[in-house]
This record gives structure tokens, sequence and C-alpha cells, in this order.
């Protein structure tokens, strides 16, 4: 009766502590009416550096007084023009233009703008905008719908008309340009939008002349001001090629003095461009519109320095990290997978020659200094997505050669992880670098979580504000590093306790692993946390051996389900504003937009899918897995065998992988960046266990001969074996760490057949789930005269085609 309801308390574990970590999410309750009027003044390409007391006096006073924050300007179009940068802005939702555009260029800045009546204006190119953005965009924005929320609103500028027109068109009231006393203006309607122009271009002269224009405009807006209003200075929008983070500042009653940030990126000191319109909603106490904004209200948050020259350097430095990540990342994954590639087909002459035949034909073995640099290189190609990560603590962007000096300090950080490594207590065992390898990769990704993620935003394996797809917790590649490391971590500890433990002790690894990628005040990965809960009920099910069954997979789908079913129930009690993805996808369905995201997620799957260098990652690591390693003479078949609780992991690693992948549409992403982990220690693994498949368990000790049967008998038992290496459970010979009974250095040794007692588990039992025919065979003696042993491995060697095969 335990063993029949083991799996359903296994499940139940996983799921309350899913639940757990979902349920509870920080306050990001937004501000209710604080103004009576919004004033959103927009230029476009203005950016942190080009803020300074002498240049931008006025938004310098601005900024002491309220609270401040990098922008990002994402769009549905890249770069953000200036005209897609205004239409997102009215839009409260990704949008784009739909003018001629060269790749990577930006439209003809003319907006034609219509004044039939001298009051408002007209945009007779709206409906063809609000047509594309419909059709051929897949974010079901509609443009204007900031202008459709409130009764009246004036633009100023062409660029604000283009945020200001309604969906067919109409600008309430316009002005091609600041009136000498802009006061009546921008007191007519609740809501202003003020263009005050652009900083462009690379030249520092021609900047701080364009940030001074801009200024002058700002003064006469906040000289005009109605009573009791909030305004809004953002730079809307990127001027050229690459994108870049932006200013945004508020200044108002609630606004003074903090940081700015959203729901929608969860990191002080952030906001998105899509933010501003629910924003000035808010503000003024309107409802939203019936089709939610994909933006969140901006609140303010404490803690800001009370310096602002030292408070502004904090976002300045990001935007210069910002920059270089895109350079730096494409080359750095490139090189990775390059360098998966090259060791992928240095490993296989080696698996080919590392297990020794008998016989006057066996190859002669590959030198040892050979194997042990090969090993050497495969323990530092797994740590580079780490030590990448754990580079950005030094701030390599601030430098002029960037790329260089983040080579440097990754290359520090690989050599040193390596060292580390192969000096670790435990290295000479099989699974020594296995368990080093991933237990550092977890405890890297782990900390960074638990420290508030720092070193992932922005960072060159991390992901990039100005993408606007994520500003905190777990990013793709994070989480397929957790992902692979803590499953990996799971099987090694699983592997080392006796057979009857090791399903809790991958319930308890992997349960906090999903804590932490789930949890809204760390990882803040609800679909991580799903993927990551169904490969642990995997893992689970079958790290005591056998097969995945039918009635495993429907334990472990119904973990996985009851996940879900539990977010989102709780999820959807949350107010609509503060609901997750899946709450927010659920609320779609039910509204009948669910095909809009349906559709997101799978364009967002066929790019990435395209475009990434990390499916490189995951095809080499696939192609290496399945012609190489899953071979008769690849040895991971063997390695299953000898270890299920590996397998187990393995197994739930690349379930979890790829469904994280395709749920957050990031096709093979995760995958990818698991496999670059993942990948590199089975083929260590499989070297090493392959190369001892010749040892040879001496008679009634259940201990190794050293160098085989041709080595001198007797010998003390090894360390790890329990009661002085006595048979235990029948005669079968087991191991405190998991391993079958070990040699000198450690390794499991090869018994008559494959798979046979001799590769047991902790508890001596056949942990593949294989069988000798009959209830007695199950039982060796445990002492063999040296003639059956030879008879024995005679008849194995000449039958064994698949020596790791169950």
């Amino acid at each position: 009766m335990l063993r029949r309801f083991t799996p359903v308390l296994l499940t139940l574990i996983v799921v309350a502590l899913g639940v757990t970590a979902l349920a509870a999410r920080p306050d990001t309750s937004a501000p209710r009416r604080t103004a009576d009027y919004v004033v959103l003044a927009g230029v476009a390409g203005l950016r942190w550096s080009d803020v300074d007391p002498q240049t931008t006096p006025t938004l310098w006073r601005m900024a002491q007084q309220g609270s401040i924050g990098s922008l990002s300007t994402r769009s549905a179009h890249r770069p953000t023009c200036p005209v897609d940068g205004w239409l997102t802005l009215g839009a409260g939702s990704y949008a784009g233009w739909n003018g001629s555009r060269q790749p990577g260029g930006c439209p003809p800045a003319g907006v034609t703008v219509e004044q039939p009546d001298g009051i408002g204006a007209n945009l007779p190119d709206q409906e063809g905008v609000v047509a594309y953005n419909a059709d051929r965009q897949p974010w079901g924005t509609v443009p204007g719908s900031l202008s459709e929320s409130v009764r009246c609103s004036v633009a100023v500028g062409p660029g604000a008309a283009v945020a200001a027109a309604r969906p067919f068109g109409r600008v309430d009231r316009y002005a091609p340009a600041l009136p000498a006393d802009p006061a009546g203006l921008l007191g007519s309607c609740v809501l202003s939008i003020v263009d005050l122009g652009a900083v462009s271009g690379t030249d520092p002269a021609d900047r701080r002349a364009d940030a001074r224009r801009a200024d002058e405009a700002l003064a006469k807006v906040l000289a005009a001001r109605p009573q009791r209003s909030l305004v809004l200075v953002a730079g809307v929008s990127d001027t050229e090629s690459p994108a870049r983070l932006h200013v945004v500042v508020a200044d108002g009653p609630g606004w003074e003095h903090g940081w700015l940030t959203s729901a929608s990126t969860g990191r002080e000191g952030y906001l998105q461009l899509v933010d501003l319109a629910p924003t000035a909603l808010i503000a003024l106490g309107r409802p939203m519109p019936e089709r939610l904004f994909l933006g969140r209200p901006a609140v303010k948050v404490d803690g800001r320095p009370d310096d602002l020259a030292t408070a502004i350097s904090a976002p300045a430095d990001a935007d210069r990290e910002a920059a270089a990540q895109r350079s730096v990342a494409g080359w750095f994954f490139a090189l990775l997978a390059a360098a998966q590639v090259v060791l992928a087909i240095a490993v296989l002459p080696l698996l080919r020659r590392a297990r020794r035949l008998a016989g006057p034909h066996s190859p002669p073995p590959v030198s040892r200094r050979i194997v042990a640099t090969v090993e050497l290189l495969l323990v530092a190609v797994a740590l580079a997505v780490p030590a990448a990560l754990l580079a950005d603590a030094v701030p390599w962007w601030r430098g002029e050669h960037a790329g260089a000096y983040f080579a440097l300090v990754t290359v520090a950080l690989i050599v040193g992880g390596t060292a580390l490594v192969r000096f670790a207590p435990g290295h000479d065992r099989t699974l020594g670098p296995l368990g080093a390898v991933a237990g550092l990769a977890t405890l890297v990704v782990g900390a960074d979580v638990l420290s508030g993620a720092r070193l992932q935003l922005n960072g060159v394996v991390g992901y990039s504000a100005l993408e606007g797809g994520r500003f905190s917790g777990l990013g793709t590649v994070g989480l397929g590093v957790f992902l692979a490391g803590s499953l990996l971590s799971a099987g090694w500890l699983a592997q080392r306790v006796r057979r009857q433990w090791r399903p809790m002790v991958v319930v308890a690894v992997g349960g906090l692993a999903v804590v932490v990628i789930g949890s809204p005040y760390l990882g803040a990965d609800s679909i991580g946390a799903i993927a990551l809960t169904a490969g642990v009920a995997v893992a689970a099910a079958i790290s005591t051996g056998g097969w995945l069954t039918i009635s495993r997979l429907v334990w472990a789908t119904m973990a996985g389900l009851a996940l879900t079913i539990g977010f989102a129930v709780v999820d959807l009690r949350r107010p609509v504003e503060e609901r997750g993805a899946l709450g927010r996808f659920l609320t779609a369905l039910g509204e009948g937009t669910g095909g809009l995201t349906v559709h997101r997620s799978s364009t967002a799957n066929f790019q990435t899918l395209v475009n990434s260098p990390l499916t490189v990652l995951a095809v080499v690591g696939l192609l290496l897995v399945w012609f190489a390693l899953l071979q008769p003479w690849g040895g991971l078949m063997r390695l299953f065998g000898i270890y299920p609780a590996i397998r187990a992991a393995l197994a739930g690693t690349a379930l979890a992988a790829v469904i994280a992948g395709l749920l957050g549409g990031a096709a093979l992403d995760v995958a990818g960046a698991a496999a670059a982990l993942v990948v590199p220690m089975a083929a260590l693994a499989s070297l090493r266990v392959l190369d001892h498949s010749t040892d040879r368990t001496l008679p009634g000790t259940g201990n190794p001969r050293p160098g085989g049967l041709d080595g001198p008998p007797g010998g003390a038992p090894p360390d790890d074996a329990p009661d002085g290496g006595r048979p235990d459970d029948g005669g079968e010979a087991r191991a405190v760490d998991g391993d079958a009974p070990t040699t000198g250095a450690g390794e499991p040794s090869d018994g008559p057949r494959a798979g046979g007692p001799d590769e047991g588990g902790a508890d001596g039992t056949d942990d593949a789930g294989a069988r000798p025919a009959g209830r007695d065979a199950a039982k060796v003696p445990a002492a063999r005269t040296p003639g059956a042993v030879e008879s024995a491995r005679s008849g194995a060697v000449a039958g064994r085609s698949d020596a790791g095969a169950r």
C-alpha cells in the first residue's frame, strides 16, 4: 500500500510547493486618482546621458523633485522609430506605423495632419494604420485607445497628434507648436500630449543642442501646467539604430523623490513605453478600455539616493550595459556553439576506443593525458554559461573595449571553476564531475535569483531591457541552466541514497527549485515552474529504476496539470490589472481573444527557432546523444543502467526544457541552454563508464581486483563499501554513494551480465528494472570460484553487443 500511494504523496507535495510559491505575490497595486490633469511630454531619443544641470536645467530640477526611471521603448517594429513610439504611447500596446521602411531604418518622419476647422485635426492615414495593426500585427492593438478613454484630449506637435488621434483619425484639440502662453490650451482637456522635439545623432555637441531646445520647451509646459497635474516626460523612441534605454520622469502629487516601476517590469527603476497610457488613466481615475492595455500602471517606490547625480548614474550605466550586451552576446553564443560542435567531434573517437575489448586485436587505449584533457574541456564548456552570468558582477561594459574585458573575465571564471571541479573531493568517481558542475551551475543561478536577479538584467546570458520581454526573475538561458542543474543535482544526490529514498530526494530538491522559479519574488516564471513540476514528477517516478510506465506518466501529467489549475484559480481571483500571464490568457479565452495570444506565442517560437544560436546548441546536443552516446558503443545506455537516478534526471530535464520553451515562446532556447550543461557532462560520464567496463569484482568480497582478473588477488575493500565491502541483500554488492562496487578509482565494476548484480544501486538491486528469469535467479552467490567468474566473463564478452542495455 505504501508503494502504491507513494506517487500520490509525491504529486501532492510538488503541487503544494508550487501553488504556495505562485500564490504569494508582491504588492503591485496601482495608485488611484492622484491628479485632475495629465500632461505627457515626449522627446524622441532622449537618454539619461543627455541630462545634466547645465544643458537641461528644467528637466534636472523636475527629476530632483519627482520620480525617475529607465524607459524601454519597445513597439511593434524594431528599431522603434519616432512615429512608432508616438503611436505605441497612444495605444497602450505595441503598435507600428504602416509606412515603408528599410531594414534597421525608419520611414520618412512626415505625418499628414489636416486642420479643417482650426480647433482639432485629422490624420487621414489613421484608418490604414488601425487596419495594419489589426491584420498584420499579433498584439490586437487599437491605435488611439488612450484618447478614446477620455472625453477630451489635446495634442501639440505632429508626434503628439499621432498619439492623440482617435481610431478614426480625429484629434480633439491640436496646435502645431506650443503657443507663447500654453496655459489655456493645456487646461482645456484632462489629457494633453506634447511633442517637445527629438535628440538625435552621435555627435555630443549636436545632442546637447537638441536637448537644450527640448528643455526650453519643457520649461514653458511646466510654467503653464494646470493645478493638481501629473507631468510625465519620456524619451518616446529611438532616433537611430541600435535601440537604447531612454528617460522617464514623473512629477506631481504622490510622485515625489522615488524610482518608477510597474507590474509589467517588476524591476525598480524600469518602465515600458506601453505603461504610460494606463498610468495616465489611473492617475485621472478613469477606467481602463475594454480591450486591455499590454502595459501596467506605473508606481513610485522609495530607495532612490538623495543625490540626483548618483541616482542618474544608475540608469545611464544600465543603458551602456544594455548597449554593450547586444554586441557581445552574439559572438559569445556563436563561440559556445562552435566549441560544443568541436568537442562533440573530438569525443567520438574517444568513445569508440574507451572500452577495452578482449583479444589481441583490441585497439590500444587512448593516452590518459588526452582523456584527462578532453574531460577538463568538457567541464569548461559546461561551465561557460554560469561563468558568463557571473562575469556581469564585474562592470566590463564601462571600458573602451567591452568585448575584450568580458572575454577575459569569463575565461578567468571558467578556468577557476574548472580547477575547483578538478580538485574537488570525489572527482575520480564516475559521477564526481557531473555532480560538481551541476551543483556549481545551480548555485550561481540560484544565488543570483535569490539576490534579485541583478546579473540576469542586461547580462550577456540574461535578458535585455531593450527587448522589453522581461525585466526581472529568470531569463530563458538562466531557466534552462537552472532546470538542468537542479535536476542533475537531485539525481546525483538521489543516487547516493538507498533506492526507496530516491524519489523523496528528487522531490525535495526539485520542489525547492520549483519554488525558486515560480515565486514572483524570485524567478517570477510560472510557465517554468509548471514545466519543472512535470520534469520533477517524471524524474521521481523513474529514479528507482524501470521504465516510464503509463501509471507513472499519468501521475507526472497530473502533477503538472494540478499545479497549472491551482495557479490559474489563484490568478483569476486577482484584479484584472494584477493578473499574471496565465490569468490574462484565460481571461482572453473567455473574451474570445485567446487566439491572439496563441498567435503571438507561435510567432515568437518560429522566430526564435530560426534566429537563435541556442537552437544550434540544442540540435548539436541532440545529434551527439542520439547518434553517439545512445549507441551500443556510446556508453550512455550503460550509464543509465548503472545509475538510474541520473537517467531519471536527464529525462526530467529534457521534458521540462521542451515544455518551458514551447509554452514560453522560446522554442528550443531553454533546451539549448540546458544542453550546454547536460550534454558535456553526459559525454564525460559515458567516457568514464566505458573506461571501466572491463573491471571485475573479486569473488566473495564484492570488490574489484585491481587490473581486472589479471590483477593480484586480495586487496583492502574500498572506503565507500559498507561493512568492509561484504555482500549484502542476498549476496549483491552495494556502495554507500549508489555506485556499483568500485575500483581503486571508485568506478563501477561490470558483472557477468549487463545490468546484473554487480551494477546494482545502493540497495544492490537491479535499478534499471531488468531481472533474471525466476525469483531465485535474482540472488547471486556471495562466493564464486575464479573459474566460474572467468567463464561468465568470457560469455559476456563474446555475446555483448549492448553492454549497458537492459
